[in-house]
């Protein structure tokens, strides 16, 4: 890749490895690579843009297979740093109802530096990604912040999704309210609501959201009900296209990915349809198992069963 050939899109946060209990007396585990905003530089390097990971990784086998799975997405592998720290890791000890902890104290993705990813690239960079657990764990968190507010200076357009896990508690909350300040868009699911705000009315948490930021789009997903778009005073909604679900894992990641391709991609869509475009994308990644990510043309093809 050429010095000056750089990524249009971003995705800064963590990469990390899923350890899943494999029986019922949890001695045997199986690894899976992922992390939500690695996942979703991953889906927007598919659908064919240019796109890169801004993350550190370990250097062991867990880094190693995250360098692997990173350089098959044909993600711009100069912005993934290679630390010699511990790997990031979510421990899922039980899968109904899934229950998790996550292992990684002084661990690679804490050291990312955004002052090493190469010279010039945010001239060329017209979209940054933040979200995930990164968002949540310092000094990451004031890195990737600080981060944000200089895309935002520079004009960089800025997607934002929380993606609540178990500690975004109440110290969580002023990232909250500063990222969606940031964003162009924010995407949100009532599950995170709940969390986010501690509180079972995702009506008013929704409001109160938006009261952050009345600017920003706002991609509020639903699951199997589909995903409402609030722009505004105006809002659209769109039901989820009738499919044999695999399962759900990866299905937001693919929802906001596929959301800011439209918008990039194809500008002169209606609102309607950069939210269809998303919806599309969220019911596709739901064929395969795993943080599966969509193709255009399966995209394109349910799009067409909900015009």
């Amino acid at each position: 890749m050429a010095t000056n050939d750089f990524p249009l899109f971003v995705a800064a946060g963590e990469a990390l490895t899923d350890l899943i209990v494999a029986d019922p007396a949890q001695t045997r585990w199986h690894s899976v690579t992922g992390g939500s905003t690695w996942n979703v530089a991953r889906t927007m390097a598919h659908l064919g843009l240019p796109s890169a990971f801004a993350g550190a990784i370990s250097r062991d086998v867990f880094g190693d297979a995250l360098w692997r799975a990173t350089e098959a997405a044909g993600l711009d592998a100069r912005f993934t740093q290679r630390l010699g720290k511990s790997p990031l890791l979510a421990v899922v000890h039980r899968l109904d109802p899934p229950s998790y902890f996550f292992v990684g104290d002084d661990s690679a993705d804490l050291h990312f530096d955004a002052a090493l990813l190469p010279q010039g690239w945010r001239e060329h960079c017209r979209w940054l990604h933040f979200g995930g657990i990164s968002l949540a764990r310092e000094p990451l968190a004031a890195r990737l912040l600080a981060l944000a507010r200089e895309a935002r200076a520079a004009g960089i357009g800025i997607s934002y999704d929380p993606n609540y896990r178990l500690l975004m508690d109440e110290r969580y909350d002023p990232t909250l309210r500063a990222m969606t300040a940031l964003a162009d868009v924010v995407k949100v699911s009532e599950e995170d609501l709940v969390g986010l705000f501690r509180s079972p009315d995702t009506k008013a948490s929704f409001a109160r959201l938006r009261g952050y930021n009345p600017a920003a789009r706002f991609l509020y997903t639903k699951g199997e009900q589909g995903a409402e778009l609030h722009v505004g005073d105006q809002s659209w909604q769109v039901a989820a296209p009738g499919i044999v679900v695999q399962d759900t894992v990866g299905a937001g990641d693919a929802s906001i990915a596929a959301f800011v391709h439209s918008l990039l991609r194809q500008p002169d869509r209606t609102p309607l349809d950069h939210l269809r475009c998303a919806v599309a994308a969220g019911a596709a990644a739901c064929l395969g198992a795993g943080a599966t990510p969509p193709s255009l043309a399966q995209i394109d093809a349910l799009m067409a069963t909900m015009a």
